[in-house]
């Protein structure tokens, strides 16, 4: 078929040669396009939309033929979410919730841990989960006997407090949770559940500090549930172990202070480990903080590890000691913020190990037993480094971050309480009803798509409108639907194809399509429908008018040449001509386009009378419309305007039909020659009031020999007061009294309160009130109570206290001052101070007590901030927290290294907002920077993840504030 551009000229080219008057009912089908001939299928590669009678690609390939049961539904197999025989099941991730998935499936795999969890009695009738505890059992319990291939851990997830759109930190989330069980479960009355924490996950090891004079050893003891390993610079994790315990010297500045000997000695620092649970993680420190850019960074360093590790050379005394490689945790990803987690996990019962990949779940064997081995996502080609070779028995890893090794002692997890079986039996009947359901929409699926099928089958042959038969036009949009399986089929509507006169416009001959009027009867029956389009839908009256468009655009180069020469010749002295105007003149041939593209868009829709009064309302775009006048008469000025022949006038009054015209003897608008009167003399008016004003006030317009407060002059005791707003206005008029209005009256009340008193003491005047206020002479105030309407007078007066001889003087204002609305106005300034929205906050690094050259101003935007605040109540604006990254950015000082100080006082407080801490706009900040001081038992407490009170009492020095963050947030989130 012909493109539709070939289809549209065809359609139109008799036009160029029959006149409007002489169009004929064939010419009207020529414009609709009614015999253009029907394509066959598989001539076109989609629908030729130019063609009504094409009724090939609008989707009826997937119904004629013999059709797949399956493409009758979108419904997967209910099946292939069954849990398959002798395999475990997977954990849904809830948006950013993988890390918490993967510690899940490590411990549930855990066997002790598992079995008493599951013997974990409660004697409620109807128990449902409400505790983490809780929610953990049930959730062991669905993990081992559910029939779902995975399950929702969103009952924990949301007892937990935890975000799903944000990834946590996965190692600081396994120490807290830890201690947060053993804290729930050592209130158990069951006392094989109190210990069974510390007996699965937790050692012992002791800071020990020998003093190289006396030899006194000070042992700190401590536990931990892992044991964190460096892994820069090493290539096994027998290496980061020996680092880890290995001696530390303390000599010079950082000497031990040995209560033997009453002074600071020499001495050495190791760690000792005493004793080691039955489940050893080791935690590998993938993710550091780097000083330079001041955020976290992931290592990619390749770390080599055994299935089986001896751990007798590291303890003293201690007997046999061996552990087996029971699970390996994975990130993914080259950021520290961002990435994957994934779990490797050995079955304690058959020794298979298994790839947790939240619901996905794969046995690992043969080559795929490559434990560790995971690509990176969006890994760089200059990340990229060869795998050192391992030899049998040893894995190695750069993604590896935490490795699970046990003391193996299979337990057979042979039952678990009633009340447990009976909800996961209530979670598989519902799943099971699902499946059902399932089974059941996709067969009532097909079953709707066989009827389809018959429907479409049976109609499409009845569509195409053979010749000399009835027909009608349906929307192609509607068709596509009706063929389009997936959509909600509704009734069918024609009335966005009409034309002004009720029938369908020759221009939307794209957008419908011819059928057989036996076919469209069907249609209509079936789904109903408005606004039918038979045979008499043709338009004579559309195809009349772009009949007329074709031939007046075809016909406009040529008229534009006539015209204009005709303009060039002068009228002749008995001719009487037209008024045009300038601009149209010059650019009547575009107008005349656009005109005649309107004229055709107006048929596309019914108009009404007011549609029309709304358009001749609206800024001028027609033709002669620049010689028009607010009052819609002939303007008074004669430069926009000139005059032409009448035959000039006739030829552009073809284009224009409804274009204003008047004739030469037109006169002007009355009623703006008569404004234009009264504008001078008005403006006249204004000339000779700024003259008297001026001369009156001169000095007050000049701004010369004004009185002051801070130097009274001696020869006046009363000075008034006018609002500044008012000198200004006036002093605006006084320059241009031709372009504004004269200023009438002095608002004083603005000066006052609600109660009439006025709302400025004296020594505010001194200051930055003066800037609302202006002083005049009492011989100004004369001339200026006579010249304009004043609401009140507002006047400052001299007292001298003639009862002492001490020269004191004082100053009062009439009216007198409101105090209780001064305070509340005070109270308002100093509020507003505190209380800003985008505000700029100067920092500056102070080096040797001594301000460097270099400012910084972060423009603290305290609208918003970077850190989710966990609050319920929102702060205000000008109250939020300071945002210490952008510092760390500006001087790369990170936070815990910086020491903020305003006016002389140290901002210690990280709680504390600006409002608080009385920094307002434009406050100078300033820094100081200093080193870090490791202290080893305060990160040790830290790592135990104890109570966030006591994280707050170190040091900013002893404590990195990430740390005491994220603690602070999960404190918060599990109790």
């Amino acid at each position: 078929m012909a493109p539709r551009l070939q289809l549209e000229k065809a359609a139109w080219q008799w036009a160029e040669t029959v006149k409007p008057e002489d169009i004929t009912h064939e010419h009207i089908e020529l414009a609709y396009r009614i015999a253009v001939l029907a394509c066959k299928r598989g001539t076109c590669r989609r629908n030729c939309r130019g063609n009504p009678n094409c009724l090939v690609g609008i989707g009826e390939q997937s119904w004629l033929g013999e059709i797949d049961e399956n493409a009758f539904h979108n419904i997967d197999d209910p099946n292939s979410e069954r849990r398959d025989k002798n395999t475990f099941v997977g954990l849904t991730n809830l948006g950013a919730t993988c890390y918490v998935n993967t510690f899940l499936q490590v411990w549930f795999h855990n066997l002790e841990l598992r079995r008493l969890f599951l013997i974990c009695a409660h004697y409620l009738a109807d128990y449902e989960p409400r505790t983490i505890c809780e929610h953990l059992q049930y959730l062991f319990a669905l993990l081992q006997n559910s029939n779902r291939r995975y399950i929702d851990p969103s009952g924990l997830v949301k007892a937990l407090g935890l975000d799903t759109g944000q990834q946590q930190d996965a190692q600081e989330f396994s120490k807290l949770f830890l201690s947060l069980l053993e804290d729930t479960l050592s209130k158990q009355k069951d006392p094989n559940l109190q210990n069974v924490i510390q007996q699965q996950f937790c050692g012992q090891f002791s800071y020990v500090t020998v003093c190289n004079k006396c030899g006194r050893e000070s042992p700190l003891p401590s536990r931990f549930y892992e044991l964190e390993l460096n892994i820069q610079g090493h290539k096994n994790l027998t290496e980061c172990v020996t680092e880890f315990l290995k001696e530390e010297k303390l000599d010079g500045d950082n000497r031990y202070y040995c209560e033997s000997c009453q002074s600071k000695q020499n001495a050495t620092r190791r760690i000792k480990l005493q004793s080691l649970p039955r489940t050893l993680n080791f935690q590998l420190m993938r993710f550091v903080f780097d000083r330079q850019s001041g955020h976290k960074k992931k290592l990619n360093t390749f770390i080599s590890f055994p299935e089986v590790l001896d751990m007798r050379p590291f303890l003293e005394g201690q007997e046999k000691c061996t552990y087996e490689l029971s699970a390996v945790l994975i990130h993914r990803g080259v950021s520290a913020y961002s990435g994957h987690y994934i779990a490797h996990v050995r079955d304690a019962h058959t020794n298979d190990w298994y790839k947790f990949n939240d619901e996905e779940i794969e046995k690992m064997e043969g080559k795929k037993l490559q434990l560790g081995i995971e690509e990176d996502i969006a890994e760089t080609a200059k990340s990229q480094t060869r795998k050192p070779k391992c030899s049998k028995g040893y894995h190695c890893s750069r993604n590896a971050y935490m490795l699970v090794r046990v003391i193996f002692s299979p337990f057979i997890i042979q039952y678990f309480l009633s009340f447990l079986q009976k909800l996961v039996d209530q979670d598989n009947k519902k799943f099971e009803e699902w499946c059902n359901e399932m089974a059941d929409m996709r067969k009532q699926s097909v079953d709707k798509g066989k009827a389809k099928h018959e429907e479409v089958k049976e109609l499409y042959e009845l569509l195409p409108a053979e010749d000399g038969q009835s027909y009608e036009f349906v929307p192609l949009e509607w068709l596509k639907k009706w063929l389009d399986d997936s959509t909600a089929i509704k009734e069918i509507d024609n009335s966005q194809f009409f034309c002004s006169h009720g029938k369908l416009h020759p221009d939307n001959i794209a957008e419908v399509k011819r059928i057989s009027s036996k076919a469209a009867d069907l249609l209509f029956g079936r789904y109903g429908g408005i606004s039918r389009l038979g045979q008499s839908s043709l338009c004579r009256d559309c195809v009349t008018q772009r009949c007329r468009v074709i031939r007046l655009k075809n016909q406009l180069n040529e008229d534009y040449r006539e015209v204009m020469n005709l303009v060039k010749a002068p009228l002749k002295s008995d001719e009487s001509g037209f008024w045009i105007g300038k601009a149209s003149l010059r650019s009547w041939r575009q107008l005349a386009l656009d005109q005649l593209e309107e004229d055709e868009e107006e048929t596309k829709h019914n108009s009404t009378d007011g549609d029309n009064e709304e358009r001749d309302g609206e800024e001028m775009k027609n033709f002669n419309e620049d010689i028009l006048c607010y009052h819609g008469g002939l303007s008074i000025i004669e430069n926009d305007r000139r005059v032409v022949s009448a035959e000039v006038w006739n030829k552009l009054r073809m284009y224009f039909p409804k274009a204003p015209e008047f004739p030469q003897n037109h006169e002007s608008c009355q009623q703006c020659m008569r404004l234009e009167r009264e504008g001078k003399e008005n403006e006249a008016l204004n000339r000779m009031m700024a003259n008297e004003q001026k001369s009156s006030l001169l000095n007050l317009f000049q701004e010369k020999n004004r009185p002051t407060l801070q130097k009274w002059p001696q020869d006046t005791d009363v000075l008034y007061i006018v609002p500044h707003y008012f000198v200004d206005e006036w002093r605006k008029f006084i320059r241009r009294p031709a372009k504004g209005n004269p200023v009438s009256s002095v608002g004083n009340s603005i000066l006052l309160c609600p109660h009439g008193g006025f709302m400025f003491t004296y020594d505010s005047m001194l200051q930055g009130d003066a800037q609302h206020i202006a002083l005049l002479w009492p011989a100004e105030w004369e001339v200026i109570s006579r010249m304009f309407l004043v609401d009140q007078v507002i006047s400052i007066c001299r007292i001298h206290d003639k009862t002492q001889d001490n020269g004191i003087v004082q100053y009062q204002t009439h009216p007198d001052l409101c105090r209780e609305c001064r305070e509340g106005f005070i109270f308002q300034q100093q509020r507003d101070m505190r209380e800003y929205a985008q505000a700029t906050v100067y920092v500056r690094k102070v080096i040797d007590k001594k301000r460097m050259i270099k400012e910084s101003a972060p423009e603290f935007s305290v609208s918003g901030s970077d850190v989710e605040d966990e609050r319920e109540e929102p702060k205000i604006d000008g109250e939020n927290d300071p945002d210490f990254s952008q510092i760390m950015h500006a001087f790369s000082v990170a936070p815990f290294d910086q020491n903020l100080s305003i006016d002389g006082r140290c901002l210690t407080d990280d709680s504390a907002t600006l409002g608080s801490l009385g920094v307002i706009p434009e406050s100078i900040i300033c820094l100081k920077a200093d080193e870090p001081i490791a202290d080893y038992a305060a990160m040790d407490d830290v790592y135990q993840g104890k109570c966030c009170l006591r994280l707050l009492k170190f040091s900013k020095r002893s404590v990195p504030f990430s740390i005491i963050y994220f603690c602070t947030f999960f404190f918060l989130s599990f109790f």
